[in-house]
């Protein structure tokens, strides 16, 4: 019998209700008002500064429940169950009509969202393919294809609920639309591992 076998897939972990309701609670109240730098990709989105878990004792608690499932997906990523730190968090506020653009983040292996407020449909992450390099020079693209796992462009994610964690590589390009709800607060971060070794040529990370 014919197989067709999916090969090289790319994870995303999704954790719910990561966070309880009373810190999500906490950080939208602390955190929202402190979004005040402003975003090239929409006039309607504005995040905080770059923040370190030490800043706050609810970003501290924060980071202590994140960091296992850091753990865990970082096992499905390298083979290895290992340390990791977080190097970076920060809020984003997206208002009504606010998009964020395709991007990625450099400098880390795994980057996060936790969803703080409830999420519009219009405006849920959408995970992409690499603009660059890997596809056909021609599509195959018109009203009767059929969209599969290995000839789609882009993913969107479930609809999350507050307190969601979503995981996923770094390097993995992502958006969000125009958002056509009411404000959506999350909470950003990326993350290094301890130690990467490989045969013996081994690199140690710091946040």
């Amino acid at each position: 019998m014919d197989e067709v076998i999916g090969i090289f897939p790319t994870p995303i972990m999704r954790a719910p209700r990561a966070l309880p309701k009373s810190l999500v609670d906490g950080l939208v109240q602390h955190f929202s008002g402190l979004a005040l730098q402003e975003n090239n990709a929409s006039s309607n989105l504005s995040h905080t500064q770059m923040l370190k878990p030490s800043d706050s004792p609810l970003l501290i608690e924060a980071a202590a429940l994140i960091t296992p499932k850091l753990a865990d997906f970082g096992a499905q990523l390298f083979g290895e169950r290992m340390g990791w730190s977080i190097k970076e968090m920060w809020v984003n506020v997206l208002d009504q009509g606010g998009r964020q653009s395709m991007h990625n983040h450099a400098n880390s292996f795994i980057s996060a969202v936790v969803y703080l407020t409830p999420t519009h449909d219009s405006s849920r992450t959408v995970f992409m393919k690499s603009p660059g390099g890997t596809d056909y020079s021609f599509k195959n693209d018109h009203a009767g294809v059929v969209t599969g796992p290995f000839n789609a462009e882009k993913w969107i994610s479930p609809s999350p609920q507050p307190g969601d964690l979503v995981l996923f590589p770094s390097y993995l390009m992502h958006a969000v639309p125009p958002n056509e709800g009411e404000r959506r607060i999350t909470l950003a971060l990326n993350a290094i591992p301890v130690r990467l070794d490989s045969w013996g040529y081994a690199v140690q990370f710091s946040a």
